[in-house]
């Protein structure tokens, strides 16, 4: 009876966290007169793919998804590398002052972005570099939270592996590239799912930043297809829907380091 009951809080659990996407789904399938009827018809007859084709005309979709992905890409790999790097120095190399600047430098975690936005956008319009990709790049190159995360996955990393690596003649370079990387993967992949997501979802550093539709990401996008007077729920829906897709297929590749780094820290 107890492992029926806790199965019955999993499922439970699961449906509750899968109704808002299934809502989703079944509100972009649903013509735009049967959206708001009451009460809700979960299967409609006349359901349909209207609500995506009408997404493509209304706006540059694919141009914005690219946009989208290739920020959410180029920002990952950078907080990939700025921030692995940064994790082993504060780990492994010893320096004067190492532990206040990293408690500084986890002390910028507390600072939300909006304090930030009006000087890093005339920072930006200083440079001349509004509404370009590296405008909305830039602040994302380095994270604390990366640097936090990896560091605590390289402190677990047993140093006899880089005094073995230096008896064969090995330096930081190829201590970090060759025996630390390979064995954090497991964070690496987590830490990657949490940038990409982060990127992916940002809207209000690229709203300030961005004026021209060629750089426009897909949050702003989805936020052009509300109306002044009316919305089209169903192509709102629809576009939701699209842009959940990266990140599950994110997830799908990298869920078993993810599990792996789950069960790392709760054994450790």
């Amino acid at each position: 009876m107890a492992r029926a009951g806790r199965y019955a809080v999993v499922v439970l659990g699961a449906l509750v966290m899968l109704f808002p996407f299934a809502w989703a789904v079944i509100t972009s399938l649903t013509p735009a007169g049967a959206v708001l009827q009451t009460p809700p018809d979960f299967t409609p007859d006349d359901a349909g793919f209207g609500a995506y084709e009408r997404l493509l005309e209304t706006m540059p979709f694919w141009r914005i998804m690219f946009n989208s992905l290739w920020i959410a890409v180029a920002s990952t790999v950078f907080q990939l590398v700025t921030s692995s790097m940064a994790a082993y120095a504060f780990a492994r190399l010893p320096f004067p002052g190492r532990g206040a600047l990293f408690a500084v430098y986890l002390a910028t975690l507390m600072v939300p972005l909006q304090v930030l936005v009006v000087p890093l956008f005339i920072e930006m319009r200083t440079f001349n570099l509004t509404d370009t990709y590296f405008a909305v790049l830039a602040p994302t190159i380095a994270s604390a939270f990366g640097v936090f995360l990896l560091r605590q996955a390289v402190q677990q990393v047993p140093k006899e592996f880089d005094e073995a690596a230096v008896l064969d003649g090995a330096g930081h370079f190829r201590i970090f590239a060759l025996v630390v990387l390979p064995l954090i993967r497991p964070a690496l992949a987590t830490f990657a799912i949490f940038g990409f997501m982060a990127s992916w979802n940002s809207f209000l550093w690229p709203l300030v930043i961005i004026r021209s539709p060629e750089f426009m990401t897909l949050p702003l996008g989805l936020a052009n297809l509300h109306g002044q007077f009316t919305t089209e729920w169903n192509v709102v829906m629809a576009g939701s829907v699209v842009s959940v897709v990266p990140i599950l297929v994110l997830y799908l590749f990298a869920q078993k380091h993810v599990i792996a780094s789950v069960a790392q820290s709760g054994l450790k």
